[in-house]
């Protein structure tokens, strides 16, 4: 009897569970679906992009196109207007060669590893062989400005119009990874299924060398953009901006929801959770040398040589070819968090609720006391999703250089130094000051360019 008495239990429980498996296959297939929506709508987004961005100026393959422009002459005209550099040691120490010496500068040093046997130290405008892809920085017409080419890959290295390396700090990593084998240099990426998440742009200040000096308005673009150069002439091309979608869960924003700061409208604010839909966009730095230098108040020359004696003399080509306007640093990114539509981040009519932060490990990730800065973080957040339910835009801007760009190093000086006195304003700037002699000064004073050059929504 007691068994009889529990099989409609049993039955009930049966169907609880199958009703379960059923909801969870939905859900699965549901996840599906929206991934290969999202892929598709990213394909016709990026098609949509790239026709807009070459629609915005009609070119003749004759006289416009990087691929048939003779590198030569512009090489000649590069050179007859050379930038002139403070005097700084002389380089023929390095290599044993005189600074007028017809030979490229280079090193017979043999290394373990797939790389030629030879190691080029710098190039000049002109050299033989050397051929880089035209780069007019801030032409209107995207063929004519051509694409940021850095790799030193065997194909590329001769061809390269920018100084530095991909992956920003990240290229020390690759360099490890090439040394020890794990990663043929010739490694070509297929960015297959890799398209922007949403549109962007064009818009006019990507055609203005003096509105954007530190990122490329393109970097998004780039491998489809100019699909037809890497397939022909075997050039590698990288984006050095990606853009997708995501869900954000910060505790934190919990409590937001059950305190009612934010309010669940099922499209930026998901659930009870505070869980929250975002766009990201991950941004590589890709400096214009003259624009830099202007905005901080320098000429090309001096911006180039502190640039190079500052690095330990790791980028000589700064010196040598100043025909190559472009520098990708070894530096961090920024990644720019967009909450409600991206394209309301350039509509002068609605209201934008911005953020921009710079990296802090100890407060952000680990919840350190010792500063606020995750608070600050989350507050922006709110605020940036509140903007964008009330049909503006809400942007978190977050900058990878821990503390200003001082360090963690510095930084723990600094706290050491401010708990040995009173802790207030005056005696943290004061810390900065003795440390490091207020090197905080250019992030500071360049924080309207970061806003303004940031996506290049300015």
């Amino acid at each position: 009897m007691a068994g009889q008495g529990l099989e409609p239990v049993d039955r009930h429980f049966a169907a609880l569970e199958q009703i379960q498996d059923t909801l969870k296959t939905i859900q699965q297939d549901y996840r599906s679906l929206s991934a290969a929506v999202e892929a598709l709508e990213s394909k016709v987004s990026l098609n949509t992009s790239i026709q807009k961005v070459n629609e915005t100026n009609k070119w003749d393959k004759s006289t416009d196109d990087p691929r048939f422009v003779s590198t030569n002459k512009f090489n000649q005209e590069l050179s007859q207007s050379s930038i002139p550099i403070p005097s700084s040691p002389s380089l023929s120490a390095v290599d044993g060669h005189q600074d007028d010496a017809p030979e490229r500068k280079r090193s017979l040093i043999a290394r373990a590893s797939n790389a030629p046997s030879r190691i080029i130290l710098t190039t000049y405008p002109g050299q033989s062989g050397i051929d880089p892809i035209i780069m007019n920085w801030g032409h209107a017409n995207p063929k004519r400005r051509g694409p940021v080419v850095v790799s030193r890959s065997a194909s590329t290295v001769r061809r390269r119009n920018a100084i530095g390396a991909h992956g920003g700090s990240y290229s020390i990593y690759h360099a490890l990874a090439v040394a020890s084998k794990n990663l043929d240099l010739d490694h070509k990426p297929d960015f297959t299924n890799t398209e922007p998440a949403v549109n962007v742009g064009p818009f006019p200040q990507w055609s203005d060398p003096k509105k954007i000096v530190a990122m490329d308005p393109l970097g998004h673009l780039s491998p489809w953009l100019f699909a037809d150069i890497i397939k022909e002439q075997n050039v590698h091309i990288r984006p050095t901006i990606a853009i997708t979608r995501a869900h954000m869960k910060l505790p934190e924003l919990e409590q937001s929801v059950r305190n009612g700061r934010l309010v669940p409208d099922g499209k930026i604010c998901l659930n009870a959770t505070g869980e929250l839909a975002v766009t990201k966009f991950a941004v590589e730095p890709v400096w214009y040398l003259a624009g830099v230098a202007e905005r901080f108040g320098i000429d090309e020359g001096t911006l180039r040589r502190s640039l190079f004696e500052n690095t330990g003399g790791s980028f000589p080509e700064l010196i040598t070819r100043g025909d190559i306007k472009l520098f990708l640093p070894p530096i961090g990114g920024l990644t720019v968090y967009c909450f409600g539509d991206p394209a309301k981040m350039s509509d002068p009519n609605v209201r934008l609720a911005l953020r921009v932060h710079d990296e802090c490990n100890g407060s952000d990730v680990f919840g350190s006391d010792i500063c606020t800065c995750r608070p600050y973080l989350i507050f922006g957040v709110e605020e940036a999703v509140k903007e964008a339910q009330q049909g503006g835009s809400g942007v978190v801007i977050y900058f990878r250089k821990e503390g200003r760009a001082l360090g963690e190093v510095t930084k723990y000086l600094v706290y050491n130094a401010r708990k040995m006195s009173s802790k207030n304003t005056y005696s943290l700037f004061n810390a900065h000051f003795h440390i490091c002699q207020g090197s905080e000064a250019p992030t500071v004073s360049g924080l309207a360019l970061v806003i303004k050059f940031s996506l290049c929504f300015a």
